[in-house]
Order: C-alpha cells, then structure tokens, then sequence
C-alpha cells in the first residue's frame, strides 16, 4: 500500500523557475551588461518611460476622444414608483418618510415619483416631485401634490 506522505510532495518537473543571476561572468550568458545591451536610457540605472509613452509621438490615450459624462446631482437623486408609493403606511409623503421606508438611502436630497404601477390609496406628497403621468394618477385618487 503507497500512502502519500507530506514531506515527499514537490512541484512537478518545470514548474519552478530559478530567478535569472545577472553579471556572473560571460559563461551565463548574462554577464557584463546583464541582458541591457549596450548603452541608451533602458541601459541606466533609473532609466525609464512614461506608461503610454510613444517616442514624442502623441501617445493613443490622448489621441482618442473624450467619452462619456457623469453628473454629481445624480448621487443625491433618486426616483420612487407609484406602486412603492402605495405599498406605504402613511398618507402624509415625505423625503424622510421614504428614508424611513428604506425606499431611498441616507444621501439622497430629491426625489421624483414616476409613473409605475398603480396607486389606490389617497396620498399627500410634500417636497417630492411627479412626473406628468404620476400626479395625474394620483390626482385621479383624490391626492396632493405639492412640489
């Protein structure tokens, strides 16, 4: 029976590399230079190119265009659907009435309620606001809007 033992595990064959030994004479094969050949600014010690840097010629990163945008209102804004609306306790809606909820989170400063699933129940929202559609929906029901 051939149990495997721990201290008879080892890498297979080629799995390990020894580090390359440089400037130990000609017969490493990296000697004298140690593989930087022979002069010029990568032979230096501290000799190094900017990332991207093309010779002087305007690098790829600058020559492509600009893309995309993202605004900073858009952290502290959120949107709130009606059907969210109505799955609340309260008829009296507020900014921190919906923090309470867990419907937007503590960052938030504005809110637009959209036009999304129904609403039933009568609703005042007070520094919220609507899209058309929405405080069209909840006028139907008798509700408020004040923006």
């Amino acid at each position: 029976m051939n149990v495997m033992q721990l201290n008879t595990l080892s890498p297979i064959q080629g799995e390990k590399q020894s580090r390359k030994r440089v400037g130990r004479g000609i017969g490493s094969g990296f000697g004298k230079t140690c593989g930087r050949g022979h002069k010029g600014q990568k032979a230096r010690s501290g000799g190094f190119r900017k990332v991207g840097f093309e010779g002087g010629q305007m690098p790829l990163q600058r020559r492509l265009p600009k893309v995309g945008f993202s605004s900073r209102v858009s952290i502290v804004t959120s949107q709130v659907t009606l059907s969210e609306i109505d799955r609340l306790t309260e008829t009296d809606i507020t900014i921190d009435a919906l923090k309470a909820h867990n419907l937007i989170t503590k960052n938030i400063k504005r809110v637009k309620v959209i036009l999304s699933g129904e609403i039933i129940k009568t609703v005042t929202l007070t520094g919220i606001k609507t899209t058309k559609g929405a405080k069209l929906a909840i006028e139907a029901v008798k509700g408020l809007v004040n923006e």
